[in-house]
């Protein structure tokens, strides 16, 4: 079966911290990098406009856990961002397991 690898960013080129370049800047980088690449490894495309819930719906017939957007304009920040927005399937075991660690949390607060 092929593998393939989807892939949205990179962080640094040789000695070059990239981070602080915004998305955009940082998507031209890696699709620069991997010109020449094997056979199998993608950069993942910007999608714009209004295909949100579109392209959430089949992620989620796919049977994936979410989508992560994120402001093309922005730097790469480490951890919890406002300018990245997780919006995840409700019917993905994931979901199931956050569900009952907040039941279980209610029941048993302390």
């Amino acid at each position: 079966m092929p593998r393939f690898s989807f892939t949205h960013s990179i962080a640094s080129r040789s000695t070059v911290d990239l981070r602080k370049l915004p998305l955009s800047l940082r998507k031209t980088n890696l699709a620069r990098l991997l010109a020449r690449r094997p056979d199998g490894i993608f950069v993942a495309p910007f999608e714009q406009g209004e295909i949100g819930p579109d392209l959430f719906r089949k992620a989620c017939e796919f049977g994936l856990e979410g989508l992560v957007s994120k402001h093309r304009d922005r730097s790469y920040r480490a951890g919890t961002s406002p300018n990245w927005v997780k919006t995840k399937n409700p019917k993905h075991p994931a979901m199931a397991r956050v569900k009952e660690a907040i039941e279980a949390n209610v029941r048993r607060p302390y």
